[in-house]
């Protein structure tokens, strides 16, 4: 069975992991206690994904993917592909997105509370801002849509199919 490289299959679950916390803190940020500090670990681990993105795109790039089962219907296979091309870009537009809300807020920016992370140059009136702010507001029920699509996916292919395409990332 063609299987992904150990750090693929890393990058996969540290990010998935990061990015359900993720929209979890985001989604029930206001429903939880103030102290948390909610926000400020909420911006960390977006630009958490954010890294680890560019690391994994660079890592894709350089160690192609296992192909996928031979047998899989050409429609499927564009759907997988075209799944996975949005997750890339949900990776990188939605941390983005909350990269530039936050450099036009007053808050301070940072990782963890252990160091500043520069902000860009825009303010609250800045069309780019705004943008950002509908992108950050919507792209997570899309990519709600697309982890339900994803996983559900996976499980039809390991428990009806009962072929190796979820086992290869595990």
């Amino acid at each position: 069975m063609a299987r992904y490289t150990s750090v693929a299959r890393t990058l996969h679950w540290a990010i998935a992991i990061l990015i359900l916390l993720n929209l979890f803190f985001g989604f029930a940020h206001d429903a939880l206690p103030k102290e948390w500090a909610v926000m400020p670990v909420h911006k960390s681990i977006g630009l958490t994904v954010l890294a680890l993105t560019l690391v994994r795109i660079v890592w894709r790039l350089t160690h192609p993917a296992p192909p996928l089962p031979a047998a899989m219907p050409a429609w499927e296979k564009g759907a997988a592909h075209a799944t996975h091309v949005l997750f890339y870009a949900l990776m990188l537009i939605l941390p983005l997105s909350g990269w530039i809300m936050s450099s036009a807020g007053t808050r301070p920016l940072n990782w963890f509370f252990l160091f500043d992370v520069p902000k860009f140059g825009v303010g609250k009136e800045d069309a780019i801002v705004g943008l950002s702010r509908g992108a950050h507001e919507l792209l997570p029920w899309l990519w709600v849509a697309l982890i339900l699509l994803h996983v559900g996916a996976a499980l039809r292919h390991h428990f009806m199919l009962k072929d190796d395409v979820l086992r290869r990332m595990l």
